[in-house]
């Protein structure tokens, strides 16, 4: 009996762990035969759980959607994850989920074996959140604009601008990206025949949505590409390439999505592409990353390049002579 009892847990855990299995897997992975899988299905079925059934080849077996929520088989490294997602939810940037992600990590941490407890609280006790000031968004409005990108229908809404200056925007949504500060729709702007990216704190959708459209081919490379040059390139009135003599994987490492582009070129080199509101801020910092460079445009920061180079080599022989 308790042989049977840790099957049908372990059953139950590997349904929930992939969305199809076949029979076959299953009694692999269980070590039984395939009859005894079908008696354990309909041993959870028993007790409530619904479990649908498919014939045929392809056929299989799939944990439903059911009037109550089963209990959730997690092993170690699942539990601690999600102790550590509700703990960073709490003081997210979603606005009105702080209470309800403390209530369900406490009822987590009830269940939680020591040895995890303690590991999910050292953790906890020894991090310090520092406030960003991050804008929040209203997780209906999150939730409505997942459903839209998902089920393929246009989505209309006010949108507020840098200067609060609101437009109309008719969009055919696409992805929602987070930063870890803030969240973003990437979409096709209808009026604009153009891919757009939109703060999600700035946007107030408008109901009902609108008809249904056939997506358009954009890979979740190019969204999160799309994203960073919006975020780090558009938004600036001076933009920048340079060549710079290093890996991209280096770039990368001091250089996040959100600050500026980094594309690849061969083993050594890559090309960073980034936006300023000045050209001298501009040189500044690009020299600062630490990396050899090259200037691909616009030509006139070779013009600002000496100057500052004579003043710091300046300032540097002057504190050589005292």
């Amino acid at each position: 009996m308790l042989e049977t009892s840790g099957r049908l847990l372990k059953l139950l855990a590997l349904l929930q762990s992939q969305r199809d299995w076949t029979g076959e897997q299953l009694a692999e992975r269980l070590g039984v035969t395939v009859r005894t899988v079908r008696r354990d299905v309909d041993k959870l079925r028993g007790l409530g759980y619904p479990v649908n059934a498919t014939l045929g080849v392809a056929g299989g077996y799939r944990l439903g959607a059911g009037a109550q929520l089963p209990p959730l088989l997690l092993d170690d490294d699942e539990a601690v994850a999600i102790a550590v997602g509700l703990r960073t939810a709490a003081g997210g940037t979603v606005a009105g989920i702080a209470d309800t992600s403390l209530r369900a990590l406490a009822k987590l941490e009830q269940v939680l074996p020591s040895r995890l407890r303690h590991r999910v609280r050292a953790l906890q006790q020894m991090t310090v959140p520092l406030a960003g000031g991050a804008p929040t968004v209203d997780p209906e409005v999150l939730t409505a604009i997942a459903a839209v990108c998902r089920d393929h229908q246009r989505l209309r809404f006010d949108y507020r601008d840098q200067a609060a200056t609101s437009t109309i925007r008719t969009t055919e949504p696409h992805r929602l990206v987070h930063t870890g500060r803030r969240w973003y729709l990437v979409a096709w702007d209808v009026d604009r025949d153009d891919w757009r990216t939109f703060r999600v704190d700035r946007m107030s959708p408008r109901v009902p949505t609108g008809p249904r459209f056939t997506p358009r081919e954009l890979s979740d490379e190019d969204v999160a590409r799309l994203t960073s040059t919006s975020i780090s390139t558009s938004v600036y009135r001076v933009h920048g390439r340079f060549l710079l003599h290093a890996p991209a994987a280096n770039v990368q490492e001091v250089v996040p999505p959100t600050a500026a582009v980094v594309e690849p070129i061969d083993d050594r080199t890559c090309r960073l592409i980034v936006g300023s509101p000045s050209l001298e801020q501009l040189a500044v910092w690009v020299a600062l990353l630490g990396f050899d460079f090259d200037i691909e445009e616009p030509a006139e920061l070779h013009d600002i390049i000496g100057p500052i180079a004579t003043r710091l080599a300046r300032a540097s022989k002057a504190h050589l002579r005292h």
